[in-house]
C-alpha cells in the first residue's frame, strides 16, 4: 500500500561492513516537490499578507514616494515636517549612503501613513449603511450624503486591484444592538403569533428582562463586541453546529444540484475529472488569494473570511462538542466508489493533473470492480450517527493503526468525490426524478456520502454531478445563498449562508461547459501514465457491531425525511418585478399564504439573511410572518376584501418585508442578539424567564434563497440552459416544512420542500400545491388589479420617453 511504502522511503542500517542506505526515489523526490510546493504557498502567503496589509495602497507606491523623497532630499527641498533630516541625526553618520537610507525611511514613514489613513478612511464609509434604506421606487432621487459616499467609496476600492482579502481589515464589525431596541422589534416579530393574553405576558416578561439581567448581560456583550473581531461568529459556530450531537445527515448538511436542463456529457468518469480539475483550480485561486472579493454593485466588498476552510476540512467528532481541521495543504483527493475507498494525487511536478489525466485515473476506478473489506461499504454511516457515538467509536478503534491512517487520508483529502453506481435523471414530465435526484444528494443512501468533509462532490453514472456540504465551515444558513450578487433590491432577497459553495458551484458551470470533446471525453491527450488510484487499508473487524448500528439509525433517519422539488414555470422575476415588488419579498409572502392555509395557523418564519457587509460575519434571520403579512394572508381568505384593499396590503407587507432584511443586513437582526445574550446567562448561570421562550421557540417553516449569477462566468443569456436547479435542507423542525427557492429566470422558480413523514401534520406534496395555489392567486390579484388601473401609454417627444 501506499502508506507502507512511503514508511520505507529511507532507511539505513548498520553492519560489520559499514552502513547500508535504502532510498526509494520516486517516494523522496515526491517529499521533495510536496515541501517545495508547501513553500511556494508560504511565501505566496507573506507576499499577499502585505498586500493586504497595506491595501487600498499600492505597494509599488513606496518606490514612487521613495524617487520623491531622494529628488526632495538632493536638491535642497524638505520632505514634510523635515522626516529626512529629523532621521539622519539618528543614524551614525552623514554620508550619502545614511543620507539615502534616512530619505527611504522617510519615505516609509509617509507611505504607511497614507497607507493606514486611506484604510481607516475605507472602513468609517463602510460604516455607512443609509445606502441601504434608500428608496428605489420609480422617481426616487438618491440623497446626496449617499450620492458623495457612492463617490468615495467607488475611488477607494477600485483604487488597487484587490486580492481575495484586501478588504478584510476595511470591514467595519458588527454593531451591537441596544436591548430596548431588541425587545421593540422583538415584540413586533410576535405580536402575529400570539394572542392577546400570551402578547401581554411576553410584554411583561421582555419588560422585566430589559430593566434588570438584560443591562447586565449586554455589558458584557460590549465587551466582546471591543475585544472580538465579530461578536456572533465564533458563538454561533460553537453551540449551534459543533455542539449539536444530532447527526449531520438531513439535519445539518445541505445539497446542491447540476445544471439540470443540459447533460454535457453522459461519460461519468469525464464529467468527474472535469469538476475535479475546476475545483482544484478554484483552491488555487483560493490559495493565491486570486479570486476576486465579491462586491455589492462594483465597490462595497463583502467579507471574505470563509473561503479559507472551502479545502482540506473536516469536521472532528467529539463526545461533547465537534471541531473543525483545517489543513493547510492536501495533495490528494479521496474516491468512493462502491463501497471502496481510493486515494487519488492530484499533482505531478509540482503541478496539478490536467482534465485528461485525472479521467485516466478516474476509469481505473470505474474498472477496477473491487470488492469492499468487512464493514468498508458502511463505513461513512457512522458520519451519519449520532456524534457523541461517532467520537467514542473514532476514538476506540480509529486512534491507531491502519485505520487510524486512513482515516486521516480523507480527513485531510482536498475533498472527497462520490462515484455513484445510479443516474441522476430529470424530466418536467416525471416530478418524481427530479424528487429522487434530491434526496440522493440530501442524504444518498446514508453511506455514500462523508458527511463530516467540507463537501462531497457526487458524480452519477450518467455524468450528472451535485454536492452534500457541511455546514459549520461556511455559511449556508439552512441552504444556500449568495448565488446572486444582485444590487439593494436583489441584495437583500439573497439567502444567507453558502455563498462559498456558491460561488464555487458557479465557477464549475462556467466553464464546464467547454471542457468536452465530441465523444464527451475531456479534451487533450495525457502527457504521462498519471499516478494510479490506491485503495485504503482498513481492519474494521472489531468495530462492525457499531457500524451496523449506525446503519440502521442513519436508514431509519432518511426514511423519515420526504423531500419534494417543485417546479415553476407559470412566470418568474419578470412578472413580480413588473408589479414592483422585491422578488424575494414576493415569495415569501406566497410562502405565509400557503402555510396559514396548509396548517390552518400562522408559524414563526425563518429566513436567512447575510451579514457578510460586517468582517467575519455570517447570518441574520428575517422573520417574514409580521402584523402585515398576517393581515394580507387573512384579507386573502376573506371573500369581502377588495381586490384593491389586498394588493394594498401585499405591497405594504412586502416594504416591511424589505426593512427587516434591511435591518438584519445593517446589524439590526433580532436572534442573533438574543441568542448571544442567552449564551452570556448561561456562562453567568443566571437564569431568564424571556431567553428561556425565546430561544426554545420552534422554526416551523425555515426558508433561504438560492440566488445565481454571482459570478461574471455565468452568462445565461449566451447559455440560458446553464442554470441549477439551486439546493435543499432538511426541515428544522419535526413538525415544520425546510424550503429552499431559487428564482431561476424571468419564468422559472425552483422550490426544495422537506418535512417529516413521521409528522401527521405535515405533507410536502400538500404544501408543494398550496405554494403553487398562493402564487396563482397572487398573480391573478395583480393581473386583476393591473387590468383595473392601466397605465398611461408611453409618449415619444423629441426622442425621449415621458
Amino acid at each position: 500500500m501506499a502508506e507502507a511504502h512511503a514508511a520505507v522511503a529511507f532507511s539505513f542500517a548498520i553492519t560489520h561492513e559499514g552502513f547500508d542506505i535504502n532510498y526509494d526515489h520516486e517516494v523522496l523526490n515526491l517529499v521533495w516537490n510536496s515541501g517545495v510546493r508547501s513553500w511556494k504557498k508560504r511565501l505566496a502567503r507573506a507576499r499577499n499578507g502585505v498586500r493586504n496589509g497595506v491595501y487600498p495602497a499600492h505597494i509599488q507606491s513606496l518606490w514612487l514616494i521613495s524617487a520623491i523623497a531622494l529628488g526632495l532630499h538632493f536638491t535642497g527641498y524638505q520632505a514634510p515636517f523635515n522626516l529626512t533630516n529629523r532621521l539622519l541625526v539618528h543614524l551614525p553618520s552623514n554620508t550619502i549612503n545614511w543620507q539615502v537610507t534616512a530619505c527611504f525611511l522617510a519615505a516609509l514613514v509617509i507611505w504607511l501613513s497614507i497607507c493606514f489613513t486611506m484604510r481607516y478612511t475605507l472602513k468609517l464609509l463602510l460604516m455607512y449603511k443609509g445606502w441601504m434604506y434608500e428608496s428605489r421606487a420609480p422617481g426616487s432621487r438618491v440623497s446626496l450624503p449617499t450620492m458623495l459616499w457612492v463617490a468615495v467609496v467607488r475611488v477607494l476600492s477600485s483604487w488597487n486591484k484587490p486580492g481575495l482579502y484586501s478588504f478584510q481589515g476595511s470591514l467595519p464589525r458588527l454593531p451591537l444592538p441596544s436591548v430596548g431596541d431588541t425587545m421593540t422589534r422583538y415584540l413586533r416579530s410576535v405580536r402575529p403569533l400570539l394572542d392577546d393574553d400570551n402578547y401581554a405576558r411576553m410584554e411583561r416578561l421582555a419588560k422585566e428582562f430589559e430593566q434588570s439581567i438584560g443591562k447586565k448581560l449586554q455589558w458584557y456583550l460590549i465587551l466582546k463586541s471591543w475585544w472580538s473581531t465579530n461578536y456572533v461568529s465564533d458563538w454561533w459556530e460553537e453551540y449551534v453546529y459543533l455542539r449539536g450531537r444530532s447527526p449531520l445527515c438531513v439535519n445539518s448538511n445541505f445539497y446542491g444540484t447540476d445544471a439540470i436542463f443540459m447533460n454535457l456529457t453522459n461519460k461519468q468518469a469525464a464529467r468527474a475529472a472535469n469538476v475535479v480539475s475546476l475545483l482544484l483550480n478554484f483552491r488555487r485561486l483560493i490559495e493565491h488569494q486570486e479570486l476576486q472579493p465579491i462586491m455589492v454593485q462594483g465597490m462595497i466588498p463583502l467579507c471574505s473570511w470563509q473561503y479559507e476552510r472551502t479545502f482540506n476540512t473536516a469536521r472532528v467528532p467529539g463526545l461533547e462538542t465537534d471541531r473543525i481541521v483545517h489543513y493547510k495543504d492536501s495533495n490528494h483527493i479521496v474516491v468512493l466508489h462502491k463501497g471502496c475507498y481510493y486515494k487519488m494525487l492530484i499533482y505531478h511536478k509540482g503541478r496539478i493533473l490536467r482534465p485528461c489525466e485525472l479521467q485516466v485515473q478516474i476509469e481505473e476506478i470505474l474498472k477496477a470492480n473491487a470488492t469492499p473489506l468487512d464493514g468498508e461499504e458502511h463505513l461513512a454511516a457512522l458520519t451519519a450517527w449520532n456524534r457523541s457515538k461517532w467520537a467514542e467509536a473514532r476514538n476506540t478503534f480509529f486512534s491507531r493503526g491502519v485505520n487510524h491512517v486512513s482515516l486521516r487520508t480523507i480527513e485531510s483529502a482536498a475533498f472527497v468525490l462520490s462515484l455513484d453506481d445510479e443516474p441522476f435523471e430529470f424530466d418536467l414530465a416525471r416530478p418524481e426524478l427530479l424528487d429522487n435526484f434530491g434526496k440522493k444528494l440530501l442524504h444518498g443512501n446514508g453511506y455514500n456520502r462523508w458527511f463530516d468533509k467540507c463537501f462531497t462532490v457526487c458524480v452519477a453514472n450518467n455524468g450528472r454531478v451535485g454536492f452534500n456540504a457541511e455546514h459549520t465551515w461556511s455559511d449556508a444558513a439552512i441552504a444556500s445563498h449568495m448565488w446572486e450578487n444582485l444590487i439593494v433590491d436583489d441584495l437583500v432577497s439573497e439567502g444567507a449562508d453558502a455563498p462559498v459553495l456558491g460561488h464555487l458551484w458557479e465557477y464549475i458551470f462556467g466553464d464546464d461547459i467547454y471542457g468536452y470533446d465530441e465523444s464527451g471525453d475531456t479534451k487533450g491527450t495525457p502527457d504521462f501514465q498519471p499516478p494510479m488510484p490506491t485503495r485504503l487499508s482498513w481492519d474494521l473487524t472489531p468495530c462492525l457491531s457499531k457500524i451496523d448500528e449506525a446503519t440502521m439509525d442513519v436508514t431509519k433517519l432518511i426514511n423519515e425525511v420526504n423531500l419534494r422539488i417543485l417546479v415553476h414555470q407559470e412566470y418568474g422575476k419578470g412578472f413580480m418585478k413588473k408589479c414592483r415588488i422585491s422578488p424575494d419579498a414576493y415569495i415569501q409572502m406566497a410562502l405565509q399564504l400557503a402555510y396559514y392555509r396548509d396548517a390552518g395557523r400562522f408559524s414563526l418564519t425563518y429566513e436567512a439573511s447575510m451579514t457578510r457587509l460586517f468582517r467575519e460575519g455570517r447570518t441574520e434571520t428575517v422573520r417574514p410572518c409580521t402584523i402585515e403579512s398576517a393581515a394580507w394572508v387573512k384579507a386573502m381568505q376573506n371573500q369581502s376584501t377588495t381586490n384593491d384593499e389586498r394588493v394594498k396590503m401585499l405591497q405594504a407587507a412586502c416594504d416591511r418585508h424589505q426593512l427587516g432584511y434591511q435591518d438584519a443586513m445593517c446589524g439590526r437582526g433580532i436572534d442573533r442578539h438574543l441568542f448571544c445574550l442567552y449564551v452570556v446567562s448561561k456562562y453567568l448561570e443566571v437564569d431568564s424567564p424571556f431567553l428561556n421562550e425565546v430561544l426554545s421557540e420552534p422554526w416551523r417553516l425555515s426558508t433561504s434563497q438560492t440566488p445565481h449569477g454571482q459570478t461574471p462566468k455565468m452568462d445565461l443569456k449566451k447559455h440560458p440552459n446553464c442554470i441549477s436547479a439551486g439546493g435543499g435542507f432538511g426541515p428544522v423542525a419535526d413538525d415544520g416544512y425546510g424550503v429552499s427557492y431559487i428564482i431561476a429566470g424571468e419564468n422559472l422558480i425552483f422550490f426544495h420542500i422537506s418535512a417529516k413523514t413521521t409528522c401527521q401534520q405535515t405533507d410536502v406534496q400538500r404544501f408543494s400545491e398550496n405554494i403553487s395555489q398562493a402564487l396563482a392567486d397572487i398573480r391573478s390579484m395583480f393581473e386583476q388589479h393591473m387590468k383595473d388601473h392601466p397605465k398611461p401609454a408611453k409618449s415619444i417627444t423629441n426622442g425621449a420617453s415621458t
